[in-house]
């Protein structure tokens, strides 16, 4: 099985514990055992592995997300960079030359295409195996997978398939419905579309490459940013005359907001939270390192990290971004492909971070022009190397890096740093990256 992940969004309806690099599909909220929890990503990844150990995944998403990726999936799975956002036709030429050129899949194998956040069991990605075997010898160029609707939404666009086959030829496509539309529409047969459809992969290659002049992979990523920005379905479908659709009927649900994430916990609380018996419906994600405390509220969210708090009723939680898009902050907690960062402190000329470095990972090998460093390493045990000269370091000891000086720090085992920026310019584009000899 071939899949490709569609992996963008900002998450800002998932603010706080999303920002500008963490999306909402990095989060980790869902228990896998005692005080663990895995994220979006993590729990979809797992569950095509579940399904066919053999998978080949490739995620497409954009430079800002590659960090967080590596560090929760590691750097075995396949990753198609967007230079820059060119919406999803783009994003599939590209992913599809990648597989190609790169990953040498053949033309005639199949390719599945898929949101990277849905949630969903085990039986969605058997359906998605079903989906690319039709692909491969299906007549029509394109099979979607149609989702078999549990309510009138007004959120999703439907499907109107041909006949209530588990295969069948698409009539038509239909946008966002009213309500009483939706009734409609789903009477009649009709199936939500979740973005999820297989081809074979010669197929979107020359559709591709009608559409953009290009040679192959390494050539479009160069020519990313003149393409067009289009949708894969204004692009591909609209213009498609042999399209299927299969039916599927298992769970399937959008957490694209506090409400529909908090009916997937299996638990009141992600972190420390404390309830009295007066609280109904009332959830906490917590990652900051205090008590919350909840009284008598009822049908509430709690979300609480660096970047902010936010405490609403959960319906009213739907309509959260416009206000987000009125907040420009210093982003406060970041994973990187090396560990992670959080923010404990900014000032005027210092800036204070916490830094967890996982083991056998290191920073890149880099300098500022601007700011001086220290660190005060009070975790583990590693290696700085300074201008070429390496030395050990532990628990206790503290390295200091003048503006130019070319530094980094290598993590023998999980290795906590406090890192303090002091400078009149601290900004996070003040950095040259180098080679280590």
């Amino acid at each position: 099985m071939n899949i490709v992940l569609l992996s963008g969004g900002s998450g800002k309806r998932l603010w706080p514990l999303s920002n500008d690099i963490r999306s909402k599909q990095f989060i980790k909220i869902f228990q896998i055992g005692e005080g663990k929890y895995e994220s979006m990503v993590q729990r979809v990844y797992r569950q095509i592995k579940n399904v066919d150990s053999d998978a080949v995944v490739t995620i497409a998403t954009s430079k800002s997300q590659v960090s967080a990726i590596h560090n929760q999936l590691g750097d075995d799975v396949g990753i198609s960079v967007e230079p820059c956002r060119r919406d999803t036709f783009p994003a599939i030429a590209l992913s599809a030359a990648y597989l190609h050129d790169v990953k040498k899949v053949g033309e005639e194998e199949s390719v599945i295409v898929c949101p990277v956040d849905p949630y969903v069991n085990d039986d969605y990605f058997e359906a998605l195996n079903i989906l690319g075997k039709r692909a491969a010898v299906s007549d029509a160029n394109l099979v979607l997978m149609g989702i078999e609707p549990t309510y009138p939404s007004e959120k999703y666009g439907y499907i109107i398939p041909e006949s209530k086959d588990e295969f069948s030829k698409v009539s038509m496509f239909k946008e966002k419905p009213t309500q009483e539309v939706a009734k409609q529409y789903i009477s009649d047969g009709a199936l939500w579309n979740g973005g999820v459809f297989a081809f074979r992969l010669g197929y979107v290659l020359k559709r591709a490459h009608e559409l953009i002049d290009f040679t192959d992979y390494y050539d479009l990523f160069d020519k990313y940013e003149t393409l067009t920005k289009i949708s894969f379905d204004y692009a591909v479908v609209e213009h498609e005359e042999l399209i299927e659709v299969m039916r599927f009927n298992g769970m399937w649900k959008d957490l694209g907001t506090w409400n529909t994430l908090t009916e997937a916990m299996e638990s009141q609380n992600v972190g420390e939270a404390i309830f009295n018996d007066k609280c109904e419906n009332v959830h906490v994600l917590n990652e900051l390192n205090v008590p919350v405390l909840c009284m008598g509220l009822k049908d509430v969210v709690v979300s609480a990290s660096p970047e902010g708090i936010l405490v609403s009723d959960k319906e009213q939680s739907s309509y959260i971004k416009p206000y987000v898009d009125e907040i420009d902050q210093q982003i406060m907690f970041a994973e990187k492909s090396w560990g992670s960062f959080r923010v404990l402190d900014i000032e005027n000329g210092n800036m204070t971070i916490k830094v967890t470095l996982n083991p056998g990972h290191s920073m890149n090998y880099h300098s500022h022009q601007y700011r001086d460093e220290v660190w005060t390493i009070i975790k583990g045990e590693g290696r700085t190397i300074v201008d070429g000269m390496e030395q050990k370091v532990k628990a206790g000891d503290v390295v200091t890096m003048s503006a130019g000086c070319r530094h980094t720090i290598i993590a023998d085992t999980e290795l906590h740093v406090i890192e303090v920026q002091i400078g009149e310019e601290i900004s996070v584009n003040d950095k040259q990256k180098f080679e280590l000899e």
